[in-house]
């Protein structure tokens, strides 16, 4: 656990300089960690607590891209086990519970990476985090009503050229659909990471400029990894909006440096 120690090291040491001149010791800041934490637990559990009152139409709304295909595959799906359902109930309100508390739990990790911002950089704080909640919100939802019907029509039309009669577990129906609209709205994420990675001096323009290629390799690989079908149309049609976000990203960054030089500038005068 050598390494472990090294990574927390490391970020401990970042936090102390985001707090000036506090250096704290090595136990001080695991009780900062351990505190961040629960609070984001307790405000994932009231989350859930709230999206499990609301699991019956969270179900309805679920089934809706798989009714739309065959509605006889919604209303056939099965639990092959006796606990099945209390736990797919239990599973798609801690999803839906991630969803409904998501600002708070990006709030509680920007204090605790952040533990001394400025006035200035605190009227960033709640912008970045409406954004930064509007981004998820926009790729789930784009892979609720264009992914996810997309793949399941695909594989449900292989199961048809196949002879094979499709009997879908509710189980797997929610894993696999979690996967895509969570994966889809973690992706959109991908600007406030940059920006605030830019923001804070550990990327800069020159450096996602030599790495463009390095990137836009593993956007395609990611694409063809969860893309609904091999065609390479559909490849196409994920990959360049992903492609052109990253881009976007990258000149967002440097009008970050330029700014951080011009206000360099200004102290030297």
């Amino acid at each position: 656990m050598s390494w472990l120690n090294k990574l927390l090291q490391t970020f401990f040491n970042f936090r102390e300089k985001s707090d000036g001149d506090v250096v704290k010791p090595f136990l001080d800041h695991m009780e900062d960690l351990r505190w961040t934490l629960m609070k984001m637990l307790f405000a994932l559990i009231v989350g859930m607590a709230v999206s499990f009152y609301f699991v019956t139409d969270l179900m309805e709304v679920l089934k809706q891209p798989l009714a739309a295909i065959d509605p006889a595959l919604a209303k056939d799906m099965v639990a092959l086990r006796i606990v099945d359902v209390f736990v797919i109930r239990l599973e798609l309100a801690f999803f839906a519970g991630i969803v409904l508390s998501l600002p708070v739990l990006i709030y509680f990790l920007a204090s605790f990476i952040l533990p001394a911002l400025t006035r200035q950089e605190k009227k960033f704080l709640l912008p970045g985090i409406l954004v930064s909640t509007l981004l998820f919100l926009a790729g789930v939802l784009a892979s609720y009503y264009w992914l996810l019907p997309q793949t399941l029509l695909f594989f449900y039309n292989l199961a048809i050229e196949s002879g094979i009669k499709m009997l879908w577990t509710w189980r797997d129906y929610l894993s696999f659909c979690s996967w895509l609209t969570i994966g889809a709205g973690l992706l959109c994420q991908l600007p406030i990471v940059m920006v605030a990675l830019a923001m804070l001096g550990m990327v800069d323009f020159k450096l996602l400029s030599k790495t463009r290629s390095y990137a836009i390799t593993a956007i395609l690989i990611l694409c063809a990894i969860i893309a609904p079908s091999p065609d390479p149309m559909m490849l196409i049609t994920l990959a360049m909006p992903t492609v052109a976000l990253y881009e976007a990203c990258i000149w967002i960054v440097w009008l970050i440096d330029r700014r951080k030089l011009r206000t360099a500038r200004l102290r030297d005068i």
